[in-house]
């Protein structure tokens, strides 16, 4: 799905179809790359987005992608990659042709570190993103619900972290599910850092007390956050791709098939 496809919102109403991703995360137990790919075509997706690993052999993924008729939107990648393997990750990039990168997570053991670790992150990561800008890489963070912690004069992590980075061009991959998590109004947040924000992970909330055996997710849709209204929200605010995620679905087949039929019907198709 292209960014320049229309489609059909309510009676009357035309837009631009949205681009419509898939974290491949989402579907890591169902067997090798191969099999995710394979399983994320079938369900309908043209897009993917991938992990840190995937660009250790770019020539083998991008080899992988193309022959599904795939294409990489964007991927994760760890901090540890972005400090030891720069050069490695920059050319990767290139190779597999996508434009978007972001940096998914904190070590286990640093994410309730005090302020200041916050702000040296922001500051250390808005640098990265100015070097990876000259070579035509946009770097962004990606959130989950620790970075709301409350820390320095009232400050939680996510904005210490932003303040951190200062006029760099480090962007922002909102993951709108663990906002909610966190206690958080997620468009207030994405109305704050607007111009941030580049992409939006497309997380659905089970209702209280169920899917105990998904970690309380749901497939995109199916749960309790209102993703139309989020989406066109995302949408309003310059947001350009809705990566489907969750973070333990029982049957990834059944995630990716779902997600992907309502994250099409927001273009008036499911095709």
């Amino acid at each position: 799905m292209s960014n320049g496809t229309a489609g059909t919102v309510g009676q009357g109403q035309t837009t631009q179809a949205w681009p419509i991703s898939i974290q491949i995360y989402s579907m890591r137990n169902i067997g090798d790359l191969d099999r995710e790919l394979d399983a994320v075509a079938v369900a309908g997706y043209r897009n993917v987005e991938l992990i840190g690993a995937h660009l250790n052999d770019a020539s083998g993924t991008r080899n992988k992608l193309e022959a599904r008729d795939l294409k990489a939107s964007s991927s994760h990648v760890s901090l540890d990659a972005l400090r030891t393997n720069f050069d490695v990750v920059a050319d990767a990039c290139k190779t597999i042709g996508f434009t978007q990168l972001f940096m998914p997570s904190v070590p286990v053991p640093e994410r309730h570190s005090e302020g200041p670790y916050w702000s040296a992150l922001g500051k250390e990561l808005g640098e990265m993103a100015e070097r990876l800008d000259e070579r035509g890489v946009h770097l962004g963070y990606h959130n989950h619900n620790w970075e709301l912690e409350v820390k320095d004069a009232g400050h939680n992590a996510l904005e210490l972290l932003f303040d951190g980075a200062g006029d760099s061009p480090l962007t922002w991959q909102a993951d709108v599910a663990w906002l909610v998590r966190g206690g958080a109004d997620p468009k207030a947040w994405l109305e704050r850092y607007r111009d941030r924000v580049v992409s939006v992970h497309a997380k659905d909330l089970a209702p209280t007390g169920e899917k105990l055996d998904e970690d309380g997710w749901a497939d995109v849709g199916s749960g309790v956050l209102d993703w139309h209204d989020l989406a066109q929200f995302s949408r309003e605010i310059g947001v350009t791709w809705l990566v489907a995620e969750h973070d333990k679905p029982s049957d990834p087949d059944r995630f990716a098939r779902a997600s992907f039929k309502f994250l099409s019907s927001l273009n008036g198709s499911a095709a």
